[in-house]
């Protein structure tokens, strides 16, 4: 669906259509800003983002250290390091690499949210095999996901994959406390997610939000549902714990098609179509949910980034957004399985689709005091530093 033809753009589009000349974002997103040359700021963001990262000398030489550090502290330990697995290809190519190329010890931790598709499944067993890798996996109270996932529709808000993101952010520390490791490896990189609007969803890790949306709209008491609370994320962890979150994947030349082949080759991985596709909820939330409600398209963000880091060209990115995001048979199937695992019927899930689109800031968060610490960002590093 193009954002121009969704029946609520004029409260969510507000800006005559312009598309940056360098990536394919454009005014879907409304709080994107142009300079004189028509580049967006999204794009301007990742340049400065590169740029402090240092030259490919000054990163593998942050990588050498990090990777000299993380053998040092496992010294004695059964792991030396921690890392999510989903199945994707950010953390499947971490896990990869840190083996493989770094010659690390990650305890992986797969959390098991009730939507996993079985190309997931496969992937994530393949890599556990090949690498000999031990995983620890969480599995969610279905009865307290499907709540909040259900809180989290009726809310009308953006980013339905909030619960389960904060699922496995909370998992992974708990996780990590458990075996008493203080470094977590991500497979969060610039090169293949650096744009993400932020009119477009909001933090996952805000558990204010989260308890603040299904307070109003949940039905069932969180009894299991591991909360990462505020105290845990600014406090707890980085400051008692001493755990520190590595990006490894931003110091090295890492290339997401690349990637793919070695994958396939070494760990016998398989494709399964879109970013984050392999959760059927997040494919739904995606590919349909968003488009159809708000005229998102998040295929622009992801493609964008590739673009940005000239893992494509700007031509080839718009050629792929031509396709159909679904096909109306699969659309068909995949609503009617998402809204009978959710416990919806079809009636009230018709009637929040036609309701007007709401925004995180319409709910209690802790919007403002994350603005504040952006702000104080040298600041507060100053202090985080002393606590290492």
């Amino acid at each position: 669906m193009n954002y121009r033809e969704n029946l609520h753009t004029d409260i969510l589009h507000k800006h005559p259509h312009q598309e940056c000349v360098r990536c394919v974002m454009d005014t879907s997103d409304p709080w994107i800003e142009f300079d004189e040359h028509g580049v967006c700021n999204h794009c301007k963001m990742y340049d400065s983002y590169i740029a402090e990262l240092g030259t490919p000398d000054e990163k593998m030489s942050e990588l050498n250290s990090l990777v000299a550090h993380l053998k040092n502290a496992g010294k004695g330990k059964e792991y030396d390091c921690i890392m999510g697995l989903s199945g994707g290809v950010d953390s499947s190519y971490l896990a990869w690499y840190a083996v493989k190329q770094l010659g690390l010890r990650p305890l992986a931790v797969h959390v098991d949210a009730g939507w996993n598709s079985e190309l997931a499944v496969n992937n994530i067993q393949n890599i556990v095999q090949r690498l000999n890798l031990d995983l620890h996996t969480v599995v969610m109270d279905w009865e307290e996901i499907k709540d909040l996932q259900q809180a989290y529709f009726r809310s009308g808000t953006a980013n339905l994959d909030v619960p389960q993101d904060h699922a496995f952010i909370a998992s992974l520390y708990r996780e990590a406390r458990k075996y008493g490791i203080k470094d977590i490896l991500s497979g969060g990189n610039m090169q293949t997610e650096s744009i993400l609007p932020a009119a477009w969803g909001y933090d996952a890790g805000d558990p204010k939000s989260l308890l603040a949306i299904h307070k109003k709209f949940g039905k069932h008491q969180l009894k299991h549902f591991p909360i990462h609370s505020t105290f845990d994320k600014l406090i707890y962890y980085p400051l008692i714990r001493k755990m520190r979150t590595h990006r490894p994947l931003e110091w090295i030349d890492y290339n997401k098609f690349a990637a793919k082949k070695i994958l396939m080759k070494e760990l016998g991985w398989r494709d399964y179509g879109g970013k984050h596709y392999e959760s059927v909820f997040t494919k739904f939330f995606q590919a349909h949910y968003l488009p159809a409600k708000f005229g998102y398209d998040k295929r622009k963000a992801h493609l964008a980034s590739l673009v940005v880091s000239g893992q494509m060209t700007k031509e080839e990115a718009k050629i792929e957004l031509e396709f159909p995001l679904y096909n109306p048979i699969e659309l068909n199937e995949d609503k009617i399985f998402w809204t009978k695992k959710l416990g919806l019927n079809m009636l009230e899930y018709e009637r929040i689709m036609a309701e007007s689109p709401r925004f995180y800031s319409d709910y209690p968060s802790n919007d403002n005091l994350y603005k504040w610490m952006r702000k104080n960002l040298h600041f507060l590093s100053g202090i985080y530093k002393k606590f290492r």
